[in-house]
């Protein structure tokens, strides 16, 4: 099964700018997400990209300060993410499935059932 690959965490001051990384070798993914996890706490869903249908979605927290996009032919997702705040440290994991359709590649349904497969992290650190 192919691994998805992270790159572009690091350290950086609050209020400053990150673009993460995903490259999904093999194929371009139908749906591919970006998830992050605190210390102590549980892993959550940032974005989301159903690339089928051009449909995007965004947790709450970051909305206005994240976007999702994937270059063409669609085999590296990126997320740039602005006006960071101590918050948004954790590490952050790219999830990609080949075929999906706008019901799977959801917030809505939960992680393992709309991908086939996970990154294993690049973390970010936000000092204030």
């Amino acid at each position: 099964q192919v691994q998805p690959v992270e790159s572009g965490g690091r350290a950086v001051q609050a209020g400053g700018s990150l673009r993460l990384t995903c490259v999904v070798s093999e194929y371009s993914p139908a749906c591919a997400g970006w998830f992050r996890q605190a210390p102590g706490k549980e892993r959550e869903g940032v974005a989301i990209f159903y690339t089928g249908g051009d449909i995007i979605d965004y947790v709450d927290a970051v909305k206005g300060r994240f976007t999702i996009s994937r270059d063409y032919p669609g085999n590296t997702v990126y997320l740039d993410m602005d006006a960071l705040n101590s918050d948004d440290t954790g590490g952050y994991y790219c999830a990609a499935s080949r075929y999906s359709n706008s019901g799977l590649c959801s917030f809505a349904t939960t992680p393992r059932r709309a991908f086939d497969s996970w990154g294993r992290g690049t973390q970010v650190t936000v000092s204030p």
